[in-house]
């Protein structure tokens, strides 16, 4: 009998994706998931697509209705900020910072339900709403456009990540924190305006953002750019996303030792 334990990561993973899971479930019925949260994001698709064409912004509908189906897995991934924080008022925070397993690492997979259900929601938008708006689908495209959602969905996931860290002592400000780290993911990152409308400072925070590049690389599939560009626009993506996620794990590392030292760490809020 195999008696070596198995890395403190790999378990980690197996016991906190299962939690995931099981919150997805608990969150989400098929009837509500379909009919309530699908409904929303693809209305919200359809309303920014649509003020486009009405103000005449939108000269390329297809530019828009891509960058808004992408949008809203980053909008879903960004409520991990909000579960993350909901550890505190559950009780379960000092618990975690008490157990000997990493406190980044269970973060890190304890809200990966967001994950699951944006790259579904993006998906459903992009195949089922882009050909009504100008979208034509290949069996080449539609095949690459599944790991590039799930990239961004992972890649906004780290972001948010990041922010949860930041919040994890002020559990308060996650719904504004989570809100603004999304509108401003859709103000700069090439949803709604090319990024080169904004002016230079901007235009250097998007190239931070997973979203700016995974969205390009989309982008490239639909409009034909050569392979190279859609490779390196995806690669970029996934950096950033890894850098975002080792600022992450370094916030919740000194959570942690915080919390420890000083027992700041209380039962519920």
């Amino acid at each position: 009998m195999n008696t070596r334990p198995r890395p403190e990561a790999l378990t980690l993973l197996r016991h906190g994706s299962a939690i995931a899971v099981a919150d997805l479930a608990a969150v989400y019925t098929w009837r509500t998931w379909l009919f309530g949260w699908l409904v929303r994001m693809l209305s919200q698709v359809v309303f920014f697509t649509l003020v486009g064409r009405l103000t005449g912004a939108g000269r390329d509908e297809r530019f828009l209705v891509t960058g808004n189906a992408l949008m809203v897995c980053a909008v879903e991934a960004t409520m991990v900020v909000a579960s993350s924080a909901w550890e505190r008022s559950l009780g379960t925070l000092p618990l975690l910072v008490a157990a000997p397993a990493r406190l980044a690492w269970t973060f890190t997979v304890r809200s990966l339900q967001w994950v699951i259900s944006g790259t579904a929601t993006s998906l459903v938008a992009l195949f089922a709403l882009g050909p009504v708006f100008g979208l034509r689908w290949t069996v080449g495209s539609a095949c690459a456009a599944v790991p590039l959602v799930l990239l961004t969905s992972l890649g906004t996931y780290c972001v948010g990540l990041a922010l949860a860290a930041f919040v994890a002592d002020r559990p308060g400000l996650r719904n504004v924190v989570s809100n603004v780290a999304y509108l401003g993911m859709m103000a700069v990152c090439g949803v709604q305006v090319p990024v080169h409308y904004w002016p230079p400072p901007v235009r250097a925070v998007a190239q931070v953002l997973p979203l700016t590049h995974e969205l390009d690389a989309l982008r490239g599939v639909l409009d034909g750019a050569p392979p190279v560009h859609v490779l390196l626009q995806a690669l970029l993506g996934a950096v950033t996303g890894a850098g975002w996620l080792a600022v992450a794990v370094l916030g919740f590392g000194w959570v942690a030792r915080r919390g420890r030292r000083t027992g700041a760490i209380e039962f519920g809020t």
